[in-house]
């Protein structure tokens, strides 16, 4: 199971009104158990992009990074931890300056 440590959100803006609903890109801070395999000694985040629309947010994607070298991980996390990133950028989509 994920632990997120720290968070940053940012409204990404649509000045042309491509995209419907908001769209919120976080860079979320992860710590895994040594044991799993997404472990890293460099540490890890996810970047993660969130919508916003009438009917309610979901995530759209989300991508893996080695914390230090910045390093794309091309791993798909297990479904409950996929939720708990969704529910998180949920309660935080908010935070954002628009």
């Amino acid at each position: 199971m994920l632990t997120i440590t720290e968070y940053q959100v940012e409204h990404i803006k649509d000045p042309f009104r491509i995209l419907t609903g908001k769209r919120y890109e976080f860079k979320l801070d992860v710590e895994v158990p040594e044991d799993d395999e997404l472990y890293s000694e460099n540490g890890l985040y996810v970047r993660a992009i969130y919508s916003v629309q009438e009917e309610g947010g979901s995530l759209v994607k989300y991508d893996l990074y080695e914390k230090t070298t910045d390093q794309y991980l091309d791993f798909d996390l297990e479904d409950d931890e996929v939720q708990q990133i969704e529910a998180f950028c949920r309660e935080h989509a908010g935070e954002a300056e628009e």
